[in-house]
């Protein structure tokens, strides 16, 4: 359920209605299709490394032991301050909801309640996080399900009381909104609403069996991807047409007015519709916030194990839970999410903008260390069919990913050149890219590291010893 609800977020319940807006219904098709082919090949390669190698704070493990520990440095500490603007956002997110029913109560006390419910779910056991994740999760594949199925009929006008049919795809604009440009834009909004998709890959470490387990959730990815992305997008799509007003009045994360999940049950007749998605929009954050804490928990414990963080975050309780590092992370995202109150949120947005860049470098990361991992395996003499789960079409899936994934990261300030030169958009674009290398430089001259040779690359630490039995269940999944 951890794999199903990552892929779920404000990213699809909103963010999916500016995509439309951007691209029209063909294009922003297109745009989640080809990013859903992107993650599916990126869960693959997670797949192959997670069941293998289970690790919490997996991502900057690989990279720093398949490629170079500068890597792996850089790559764990943007993965930590994403999610920890993440989990800020969804803080000021929190309050905004909740004020669509008590509009006279400052959201402040709503940010402060949302921080002690994750904070207390993450605090007593891995248990607490795995069970409040398991039924957020549920809330929202239900709630897509649903939709899915009031489209279908609100569509044909079995209910509603129209028929829209195809009548989107079919006017005389057609169903490309912008051309190119549309989809380049669509697209770009498509890769930010499937971030989160790893967290099984973190989730992974402290796995009762994860050799069985994480091959069972990778292998939904797939029919993830087609039914709460494809399939949604696609039903939206024949009932909301790209220049519907609502869809371009996005000005903040809370307001449910501009989600098109919240239009198609409107335009079916159902009068709670606001209310009902309010609701959903509200797990959805509290669920992000909620995986925020617990990644960036299990990351920098990772690199202070790994010499690449302070060493008091080591610290675990009796309960297995790194808590100083949890009390770490807390304070940070709570300093982060008070900056949302100061001037005009200038720093606040260039935070999250920074932030952005580095859901997209963990991709990245992935994919290119399971491709040195895969190539140190057999240049060691390792036997391919030994793996518990091999990663499907490799090499060709990693490339695509790599290839797809840098088009994103590099194209993600071309809003900054669409209307003029806006430069203040352009550098808060970008400036995670530099800063991810400026990390890399600075770790390998202080520590003087280097790429590692195939034939040195540690292939065998970590790798989890299973009986006959768990190993024969293995192999009776494939």
């Amino acid at each position: 359920m951890i794999a199903i609800g990552g892929t779920i977020g404000t990213g699809l319940f909103i963010g999916s209605g500016t995509a439309l807006a951007d691209a029209g219904p063909a294009g922003c098709l297109m745009a989640y299709l080809l990013v859903g082919i992107m993650v599916f090949f990126v869960m693959s390669s997670l797949g192959e490394l997670a069941t293998y190698i289970p690790v919490p704070g997996s991502f900057n493990t690989y990279g720093g032991r398949f490629i170079d520990p500068a890597f792996g440095f850089a790559l764990g500490w943007n993965y930590w301050f994403s999610w920890t603007v993440t989990v800020a956002s969804e803080l000021v997110a929190t309050g905004i909801i909740i004020q669509f029913w008590l509009p006279h109560v400052t959201g402040i006390i709503w940010s402060a309640i949302a921080m002690i419910i994750m904070f207390a779910l993450n605090a007593f056991s891995v248990k607490g996080y795995g069970e409040s994740e398991y039924w957020f999760s549920l809330i929202k594949v239900v709630a897509v399900v649903v939709f899915i199925i009031v489209g279908v009929f609100t569509d044909a006008g079995v209910i509603g009381g129209y028929k829209y049919g195809f009548e989107n795809w079919t006017r005389p604009e057609g169903p490309f909104n912008d051309g190119a440009v549309g989809i380049i834009k669509s697209f770009l909004v498509a890769g930010f609403s499937f971030q989160g998709t790893e967290l099984v890959g973190v989730a992974a470490g402290e796995s009762e069996n994860p050799r069985r387990d994480v091959p069972r959730a990778i292998r939904q990815v797939f029919w993830r991807i087609l039914i709460f992305y494809i399939l949604a997008t696609f039903v939206m799509g024949l009932i909301i047409p790209y220049d519907e007003p609502l869809l371009v009045k996005a000005e903040s994360v809370g307001d449910v007015g501009i989600s098109p999940f919240t239009l198609v049950f409107q335009k079916s007749g159902m009068k709670p519709a606001a209310h009902i998605m309010n609701a959903v929009i509200l797990i959805t954050v509290l669920s992000a916030g909620n995986s925020g804490l617990y990644c960036c928990a299990r990351t920098l414990w990772t690199l202070s194990m790994e010499g690449k963080a302070p060493a008091f975050l080591r610290k675990v309780s009796k309960n297995g839970i790194p808590v100083n590092c949890l009390l770490v992370t807390t304070a940070v995202s709570t300093l982060f999410f008070s900056l949302s109150f100061i001037g005009n949120k200038v720093v606040y947005g260039w935070l999250v903008n920074i932030s952005g860049i580095t859901g997209f470098m963990a991709w990245l990361g992935i994919a290119v260390s399971h491709w040195r991992f895969r190539r140190a395996y057999v240049a060691q003499g390792y036997d391919v069919g030994a793996l518990p789960y091999r990663a499907l079409w490799f090499p060709v899936g990693p490339i695509i990913a790599v290839l797809i994934t840098s088009f994103v990261i590099l194209g993600q300030g071309y809003p900054s050149f669409s209307n003029g030169f806006d430069a203040a958009t352009f550098f808060s674009s970008y400036l995670g890219l530099p800063i991810f290398i400026s990390l890399f430089v600075v770790w390998r001259v202080l520590k003087r590291t280097r790429l590692i040779p195939l034939v040195d690359v540690d292939v065998v630490s970590d790798t989890r010893v299973f009986d006959d039995i768990v190993m024969t269940e293995v192999v009776e999944s494939h």
